[in-house]
């Protein structure tokens, strides 16, 4: 048996994306803000669904038994970026949340929505010959089918 792990972000996006930033979306259009936490200099990491879908091909093709391979194509986006991106297409104001706040603003996301997650597929690149090419989160959240109600 041939078993693998692919770590994936937690913004897999690109059309059909249900996920968190969708739900960010939702939320920025539901309290009339597009809020970050404290700074917003947090990152998190992303990939599109494409490039995962190509990760997903590799690994069956190539990969190594026993492996662990991450499928990270932006390392880590600050989260004030896509609050920015989500503000101005919204046409909301882009403030900032205090962590006491984030709860109440964020609902069940308000600690996840703090923390810096950044992550690398280096290795996984290099094992796999992996490149993602399809557009990074801010591009690609920057079109107008993201925020279509």
């Amino acid at each position: 048996m041939h078993v693998s792990v692919i770590r994936l972000p937690p913004t897999v996006h690109g059309d059909g994306d249900h996920g968190f930033v969708p739900t960010i979306i939702g939320i920025a259009r539901q309290k009339g803000v597009s809020a970050y936490v404290g700074e917003g200099l947090n990152r998190w990491p992303a990939v599109h669904r494409l490039d995962a879908a190509h990760l997903y091909r590799l690994v069956l093709e190539k990969g190594t038994a026993g492996a662990r391979y991450h499928g990270v194509a932006d390392e880590g986006v600050p989260m004030r970026d896509i609050a920015e991106v989500i503000g101005r297409r919204l046409n909301v104001p882009v403030v900032s949340k205090s962590p006491e706040e984030a709860a109440g603003h964020f609902g069940f996301l308000g600690d996840l929505l703090s923390i810096d997650i950044p992550a690398s597929s280096a290795l996984t690149q290099q094992r796999l010959g992996w490149r993602p090419t399809q557009p990074g989160l801010i591009p690609d959240l920057d079109h107008p089918r993201c925020f279509e109600a």
